[in-house]
């Protein structure tokens, strides 16, 4: 594991197991994350770069760590939900880990905070006019969606990864300990004509955790409008969702050990993935809007 990822965590966690602390995890700002990358881009100009992509709705903009400089560009999206700030870590410990040691001919970059007026409040929905929105059902998909593009966030990430050619990603979330691979909505064929690759760096992102993996609906639950299924069927791009830990609220040593867990696993998936989108990324099963009724928006 990389160096200045262990260095920060042995910090992090010697002080939290100091007398009469409060926790460290689970009570920064995204100013703070925004801090934290800029540190990892001094640290390691060679390696690293912060970039925007795009403003969401509060005004903030939304930023992401830019680690390598290989042909083949992936992307990490942690905190759709502003709640999940365990996928938040997992993501800041990844980005650092990778700095440190980019990934041999590839560029990631690493967004930790998708929902940033979100995770401000910790609330796992956006605002955006007067109203709040769920941004992971906020993507269009052959069976619908709650939006799409009600907000600045979504719109931006999905100009993102089209301008980019992005052809990886992974989607961190809490807390259902899985790794999943699309489809996530419809019913009868759920199946990609690549089930076995997604299933390939499903296992190998899943060394250390464990954790169960197979397709979203089934291993998680039905559900429209997702950012994993957008992506994929709008371009192929091979997009896995991580559900990391087993708490929306986990203390620090479950973020310890989700850290612990996912990071040298998504270093594994990146490295195993394919260098091209995926050919045939057509949905073929049929939509059934009863099974709207299984969704969950977990607070």
């Amino acid at each position: 594991m990389a160096r200045f990822y262990w260095v920060m965590l042995s910090l992090l966690l010697a002080n939290s197991a100091a007398a009469s602390v409060e926790p460290l995890f689970g009570r920064e700002s995204y100013r703070d994350v925004q801090a934290t990358l800029r540190q990892l881009e001094s640290s390691y100009p060679l390696n690293a770069e912060v970039v925007a992509i795009g403003q969401a709705d509060g005004g903030q903009m939304i930023e992401a760590l830019k680690i390598g400089s290989g042909a083949v560009k992936h992307l990490v999206v942690a905190t759709h939900h502003g709640n999940e700030y365990g996928s938040t870590e997992v993501a800041k410990s990844f980005a650092a880990s990778l700095a440190e040691s980019p990934v041999a001919g590839q560029t990631i970059y690493v967004i930790p905070v998708l929902n940033t007026a979100g995770f401000d409040s910790r609330s796992r929905r956006e605002p955006a006019g007067g109203r709040t929105y769920d941004p992971n059902r906020d993507y269009p998909n052959p069976c619908g969606s709650e939006g799409p593009f009600r907000l600045k966030s979504t719109a931006a990430l999905a100009r993102f990864v089209e301008q980019e050619g992005i052809v990886a990603v992974a989607t961190l979330h809490t807390y259902s300990p899985a790794v999943v691979y699309p489809w996530g909505m419809g019913r009868g064929n759920l199946s990609t004509h690549y089930d076995p690759i997604f299933e390939q760096l499903a296992v190998a992102a899943t060394v250390e955790s464990r954790y169960e993996v197979g397709n979203s609906a089934e291993v998680i639950y039905p559900a429209n409008g997702t950012f994993e299924d957008y992506v994929y069927w709008k371009h192929g791009v091979w997009s896995l969702l991580f559900e990391v830990g087993r708490s929306h609220s986990p203390g620090d040593k479950e973020v310890a050990d989700m850290i612990r867990v996912n990071v040298p696993g998504l270093r594994r998936m990146f490295e195993q993935a394919p260098r091209e989108r995926a050919e045939r990324h057509e949905f073929e099963g049929q939509c059934d809007f009863r099974l709207l009724s299984l969704d969950r928006h977990d607070e």
